[in-house]
């Protein structure tokens, strides 16, 4: 989004939370749940082409676009974050073996080739749950960003889900962040951001601080790696501390110069050998 559209997408909810609160309240949440797709590229569509199974997944009236590689008996989902696409997963889809694991990944709904084009937490989150009990059980669940934030809910949420091992890659720490960074980027006043939480709420049926990382992680019975870099500016590492203090089965990892993406052989190694 350039700057011109940042601001007239803010002037334009700031007047609309003094003429009609309820419409402004329902837009800006909108606005907060919208992935912009990002067009998938030919070399991206050829190594998703070349898994070997190409599947979708019925999923709150839309398809989700889902992949198979290998036959093994131990299964793994892949779980990619905000904007991206099973494409990310490629350097550990090439490094586990295919016959000792069945690796599954997820285009999360509006992203890559799932329909749709409204994502939050509590939709991703239903999504996994679906898929782990259409599975009956998984050896091991590997996410990035908001996926390790939805997945992490939904493990606290339903702890009867049969999943063996969790590897949590640059997740956020709570809904509230994201409030703030679209309060500051749109320049939101207090009644935008009131109505927009009031309808938060009706909708989800939490307010926005409910949901927090430290919170859930408590409750995980799940053997735990987390990964987190100290200057990632999307995700900040203090939330990596944060769970690690209270996920009693887990370890931490922390890098210094990978960023939010935390692309590295390394680290594909350390995931590869927890797993």
């Amino acid at each position: 989004m350039n700057k011109v559209i940042i601001r007239i997408i803010g002037f334009y909810l700031n007047s609309l939370a003094l003429i009609a609160p309820k419409a402004a309240g329902k837009k800006g949440f909108e606005l907060f749940c919208w992935p912009r797709r990002i067009k998938m590229k030919p070399h991206q569509l050829e190594f998703l082409n070349q898994s070997d199974e190409k599947f979708t997944i019925d999923y709150a009236g839309k398809k989700v676009q889902g992949y198979r590689w290998g036959k093994g008996k131990k299964k793994i989902l892949l779980l990619h974050g905000w904007q991206s696409h099973s494409y990310w997963w490629r350097y550990v889809i090439n490094r586990l073996t295919k016959e000792e694991f069945t690796i599954f990944s997820l285009d999360a709904p509006g992203h890559g080739l799932s329909e749709g084009d409204f994502l939050n937490l509590p939709h991703y989150s239903g999504l996994i749950e679906q898929f782990i009990a259409e599975q009956k059980s998984l050896h091991a669940i590997l996410t990035h960003s908001f996926g390790g934030f939805a997945t992490v809910y939904s493990l606290h949420k339903l702890p009867h889900l049969q999943v063996s091992k969790l590897v949590v890659m640059a997740a956020p720490g709570e809904v509230k962040y994201f409030f703030e960074y679209y309060q500051n980027m749109l320049q939101l006043s207090q009644k935008s951001i009131r109505v927009i939480t009031e309808h938060f709420i009706e909708t989800i049926g939490h307010p926005p601080s409910y949901f927090q990382m430290k919170d859930f992680a408590k409750t995980l019975a799940q053997s735990g790696l987390i990964i987190h870099d100290t200057e990632d500016k999307e995700a900040p590492y203090k939330n990596a501390i944060a769970m690690s203090e209270v996920w009693k089965n887990s370890k931490l990892i922390t890098t210094t110069g990978l960023g939010h993406n935390l692309k590295s052989k390394e680290l594909v190694e350390e995931v590869a050998k927890f797993v």
